[in-house]
């Protein structure tokens, strides 16, 4: 079943306010992390260690509306992944580095704000888990798919999908 161009929203980026409010990029994002891994061996380890067991919680995002993609409706909502067996769906049509990277990034277990975007009520419709390590979207391949990509080849993937559950 064609599933919606899902897209996932990543950690902040090195933005700050400067003055009169508008943004700048800091000179050397890595500046403050680096005087704290210096500053003391203890400290560092200590970081390392809270870092180990930090979760990170994602951002999921579906369009809940329909909407025609190279002739095929790409909706996909939370009442979607309800209606799927174990409420169980993988997470595939993504084709954006950025969000493909984050995709990768995820850790079994983790948990994810399932986002209806692009609709009437945008907003946060439930919580999901991811529960299956990244593996090759085979959307890529097929060229009846609104997400057919004909310069990725089957012995080396350009784009990656999940699956996650509802809880």
């Amino acid at each position: 079943m064609p599933r919606s161009r899902k897209r996932l929203a990543g950690p902040a980026g090195q933005d700050k306010k400067g003055p009169a409010g508008k943004r700048m990029k800091t000179k050397n994002p890595g500046e403050a992390s680096t005087r704290v891994e210096n500053s003391s061996p203890q400290k560092t380890s200590a970081l390392k260690e809270c870092e180990k067991n930090l979760s990170r919680y994602w951002l999921m995002k579906s369009e809940p509306e329909s909407r025609l993609e190279k002739g095929v409706d790409v909706k996909f909502s939370i009442e979607d992944l309800k209606a799927q067996p174990k409420q169980t769906a993988c997470w595939d049509g993504v084709r954006n580095y950025q969000a493909r990277n984050f995709l990768r990034a995820m850790k079994l277990e983790e948990e994810a704000f399932f986002y209806h975007s692009n609709c009437k009520e945008p907003g946060i419709a439930g919580l999901v888990k991811i529960v299956k390590e990244a593996y090759p979207d085979h959307t890529q391949f097929e060229k009846s798919n609104p997400y057919y990509d004909p310069s990725s080849k089957r012995d080396n993937p350009k784009w990656s999908m999940r699956s996650l559950i509802l809880f």
